[in-house]
């Protein structure tokens, strides 16, 4: 990035942060962007001073760009939790206020970068397990609507196991397609975030110690335990690179995942829940496969919605029940309509 481009990339986040400030009825939260904001115009100033030395014209004034003003505009009307993704991606400081409570009885500010979110370690493997049974439900659901659509249409088993077999291969596709570009794209976002702020952690390590510390004042802690306390993490570039980004930016470094192994996680659960309605086709089930289907179909609904209830808390009978009756809802509605379809066009 050039000394122009960082430099008018200060200047943004100094108005956002003013922007930020303004909407914030937390003192603290309005100390942090305000301090913030006077720590943008700072660093603003050494660009302008390395561009007159360069050679390089700065400008009077820095007209705002489109997407600062649609960011400020939804700054006013949301406010800043409901659009933390926007900030993040405009390398906003300080989102880590918004996803962290302030330390108290029980919850005591990190003594190293270690402790830093290790309270929530394991949750990204909850979350994997999550999505996993999430995209077994997808599978499931579809390719069942799928096959009782083309069941109501024509009985012939075959067009049946043909059309199955075609929406597990389209879906899965489709599933790990869409995973691995959205995990892409977060990734991408993640490490052009993450190599700015090691470019400016090079460029002015003791401004950045300073904002990090005011980050954990406004989460609760005594300033100057606070500076102490970021100095020290300074001391690690690694280290130091690691909290900036988790409490500037409000980003998981060790969260990036592969979009490789993401696509192949999704095309495989796809997969797997949109092949259970095929076996009574695959096995032949004496003759009544489309029975055999919705029986199968329905026990596997109820299961999946027993074990979604370890996400949602709620009981595992009645998170089953209410599964299986939505999947068996959006069966009849297909299988109605593939038999109208059918009759239609005969």
């Amino acid at each position: 990035m050039s000394d122009s481009e960082s430099w008018a990339e200060e200047k943004r986040s100094a108005t956002l942060y003013r922007v930020m400030a303004e909407v914030e009825d937390d003192p603290a939260k309005v100390a942090l962007f305000t301090a913030l904001a006077h720590a943008a115009e700072t660093q603003a100033g050494l660009w302008e001073r390395r561009m007159r030395e360069h050679g390089e014209p700065v400008p009077m004034r820095l007209r705002p760009t489109p997407r600062q003003r649609v960011i400020a505009w939804l700054l006013r009307r949301l406010g800043p939790r409901a659009i933390r993704p926007a900030l993040a991606a405009m390398k906003i400081r300080g989102l880590s206020v918004y996803t962290h409570p302030a330390p108290g009885p029980g919850h005591a500010m990190p003594a190293s970068v270690e402790e830093i979110g290790s309270r929530h370690s394991g949750l990204g493997r909850g979350g994997n397990l999550r999505a996993a049974v999430f995209g077994v439900n997808d599978g499931l659901v579809s390719n069942t609507c799928l096959l009782l659509g083309v069941a109501g249409a024509a009985q012939s088993v075959d067009m049946v196991l043909l059309a199955g077999s075609a929406g597990l291969l389209a879906g899965a596709a489709s599933m790990a397609a869409g995973e691995y570009i959205s995990v892409r794209s977060q990734r991408e976002l993640y490490e052009y975030q993450i190599g700015l702020e090691r470019d400016e952690l090079d460029e002015y390590p003791q401004e950045e110690a300073e904002e990090l510390a005011l980050i954990y004042n406004a989460r609760g802690l005594d300033l100057a335990q606070a500076r102490e306390f970021a100095a020290r993490l300074l001391e690690d570039r690694g280290k130091a690179l690691d909290a900036l980004a988790r409490e500037e930016l409000g980003l998981d470094p060790s969260a990036l995942g592969s979009p490789l192994g993401a696509a192949a996680a999704s095309f495989v659960s796809f997969a797997a829940g949109a092949l259970i309605p095929l076996i009574p086709f695959l096995l032949g089930s004496g003759g009544r496969p489309v029975e055999a289907m919705i029986a199968l179909s329905l026990s596997a609904l109820f299961g999946i919605g027993a074990l979604l209830s370890l996400f949602t808390g709620r009981g595992a009978l009645r998170s089953g029940l209410r599964m299986m009756l939505i999947g068996a809802a959006a069966g009849l509605a297909t299988y109605l309509i593939g038999h109208w379809l059918g009759a239609a066009l005969a």
